[in-house]
C-alpha cells in the first residue's frame, strides 16, 4: 500500500494531477498505520503480521 501511494504521488505530481496526489498521501499514510501496528505486535484485521 506504501508503494502504490509513493506510485500515485509521483504520477499525481508529474502529470499535475491533484487527485492523484490526495488520494497518494491517503494511501501512504494509511499503509505507514498499518505498518506500524504490525510491527508492534498488534493484530491487524485478524492477521498477527500485514504484508
Amino acid at each position: 500500500m506504501i508503494i502504490l501511494g509513493v506510485i500515485l504521488l509521483a504520477i499525481g505530481f508529474i502529470a499535475d494531477v491533484s487527485i492523484l496526489w490526495t488520494i497518494g498521501i491517503i494511501l501512504v499514510v494509511i499503509g505507514a498505520v498499518l505498518w506500524l501496528l504490525g510491527a508492534t505486535g498488534r493484530a491487524v484485521g485478524g492477521r498477527r503480521h500485514y504484508w
